[in-house]
């Protein structure tokens, strides 16, 4: 529809449930009122970290989190930037380099098998 946001859409597909119209939240409780976020950290991230066998960690921490875990799989760093929604790869880089001093040695392999041809 014309003039319909991402978030109008999402909300519609999740029922429309909201107590404020002029909020513009997408996740609500039940009743459409606003998630408050400790209730959303002590119950409903910490049973979820529990039911998966997590330790406990800071709900903000998510996003490091995610970034150091792709990175140490050799995601390409671009792709992460992305994912994080970063304005540049070099601000992925000043916060992330720590991740990446084992691509070193995956990048001299490469080297090795390619001149080894």
């Amino acid at each position: 529809m014309l003039g319909e946001t991402i978030s109008d859409r999402l909300r519609a597909c999740l029922g429309g449930r909201q107590a404020d119209k002029r909020a513009n939240l997408l996740f609500t409780t039940g009743r459409g009122h606003p998630l408050g976020g400790n209730n959303v950290r002590t119950r409903s991230f910490a049973r979820l970290l529990g039911r998966a066998c997590l330790p406990p960690m800071r709900f903000h921490g998510l996003p490091h989190t995610a970034a150091t875990l792709l990175m140490a799989e050799g995601v390409d760093i671009k792709i992460a930037s992305e994912m994080l929604d970063h304005a540049d790869i070099t601000t992925t880089l000043r916060i992330y380099s720590h991740v990446l001093p084992h691509q070193q040695d995956t990048a001299a392999d490469a080297m090795d098998r390619l001149l080894a041809r």
